[in-house]
Order: structure tokens, then sequence, then C-alpha cells
């Protein structure tokens, strides 16, 4: 695929599939803007892509720091052709545990920053008359999860946002799409398998047995199948597929 002097945006570009993905859509000639709290990590990816990469540190919840690194990036690679939207985490608890402070922060995060993300570069796409918005969601956006209400409710959002967002922009030459993984062999992933050793006593690897059964592949997913879907949206052949929430999750769906 070619998407030769196409600027990208990544965030979450510190590792998984941020990381994954922003190799990817390096490798097939865009140059790339990495967004992330980590700037040891941002600066890990950049050192793989070399100098088609910069690195733009910013909490994507605060929408002043997204927005001055959003500013950076373009100030040295142009406006931004494509998006994807990767930051996230979850927070896990019964719901009746789950604060209201809980819940805004996973809304926060994982619905919010996207769709300010959006909005600021949204324009410019428009105005070329071309644009891809990527925003990886997850399976918890297409179904339940006990103990993770939360993040299922601002998963669910960031589907809903796609699927009107697409409708929106459908004749503009801008495609919005979401990616939909399955458990993922992420830091989020191995956080989650923390938390299961925590509360159960059980072992790590039958906590990581938890976590397969529910994929008929009896496996994670990797970050560079989750990533191959991010670059193929992004490409000129998917110029038909428009909010769709595309689950990448070996048939759990």
């Amino acid at each position: 695929m070619n998407l030769r002097g196409r600027h990208v945006l990544v965030t979450g570009a510190g590792g998984g599939i941020g990381r994954a993905s922003a190799l990817k859509l390096a490798a097939a000639g865009c140059r790339v803007t990495l967004v992330g709290r980590r700037s040891g990590a941002l600066e890990e990816t950049a050192a793989l892509i070399g100098a088609d990469a910069q690195v733009a540190p910013a909490d994507v919840t605060d929408a002043e720091a997204l927005a001055a690194a959003i500013a950076t990036g373009q100030g040295r690679f142009g406006p931004v052709d494509i998006l994807v939207n990767n930051a996230g985490a979850a927070s896990s608890a019964p719901f009746l545990k789950t604060s209201a402070e809980d819940l805004r922060a996973m809304l926060a995060l994982n619905l919010e920053a996207p769709a300010t993300a959006a909005r600021l570069l949204l324009p410019a796409m428009l105005a070329a008359g071309w644009g891809r918005i990527v925003n990886i969601a997850s399976t918890a956006g297409l179904k339940g999860y006990p103990y993770v209400s939360a993040y299922v409710a601002a998963k669910h959002g960031l589907v809903g946002l796609t699927r009107a967002l697409g409708l929106e922009v459908a004749t503009k030459g801008v495609t919005v799409n979401a990616v939909c993984p399955g458990f993922t062999d992420t830091d989020l992933v191995a956080r989650s398998v923390e938390v299961i050793v925590g509360k159960s006593g059980r072992d790590p690897e039958e906590a990581k047995a938890a976590l397969f059964a529910s994929n008929p592949l009896g496996r994670l997913i990797t970050p560079d199948e989750v990533a191959a879907t991010v670059l193929w949206l992004c490409g000129p052949e998917a110029s038909a597929i428009n909010g769709a929430a595309i689950p990448v999750a070996g048939g759990e769906l």
C-alpha cells in the first residue's frame, strides 16, 4: 500500500496497538506524529521509524495540550490526513463500586479525547477532500463485559460516535471507522491479568487462560493484527468502508 506523503497522527503511540499502527503506516510512506503521555516510550517508537517521525507528548484528556501537540505535528509535517485515536485505558470494579468519578475518567479518555482530536483535525480533512479517522474501540464497544461497566459504556459511545460522524462526512472524501480488538497482547491486558491475580489469587498463567477462553483462537490478538486492519482502512481500497465497527477478535463476535 502506498500512502506516501500522508501525515498521520497516532495517539497512545508509545506501545501496543499505537506503536504497531505507527510502524505500519510509516512503512506505507506516511510521516507520523506520535502523541502520548510517556515521552520515553514515544521516543522509542520514533527511533524505530526514523526521520519521518516526530514526538509530541501530551495527555489527550487535556484539550489544550492535545491542541498544542497537533500544532507541533502540523508545524513540521503539515495538515494531518489520518487520525488514529488509539489512546485508552480500562478500570475494573463492580458497578456498585464504580464511582461517578470513575465513569467520568473512562469517558474522558476513551470517548471525549477521540472526539476532541477529530474536532480539531476534521476541518483540514474536509478542506482537502480526503481524510481517514480510525478509532481504536474494543469488543467492549460491541458487547458487555462484567466489572468494566464504565469502560464498556465509553467504548460503546466511541462506536456510536464513529457511526454518526461517518454518515456526516460520507460525501466529503473522509471516512470514519472503528477497529474493535478482542483481548490483545498489550500493557492494558497485562494490567488486567495483574488485577485478576491480585483479586483471585490465581497463577498468572491461569489468569491469562481465563482471558484466552473468550477467543475461539485460544490466544491473545497481536498488536500487528490490529494494526493491519488500521492500515487497510487508511488506504484507497477502503474508501467505501465508512461508519463501520470491525472486530479483530478471532471469531469472538
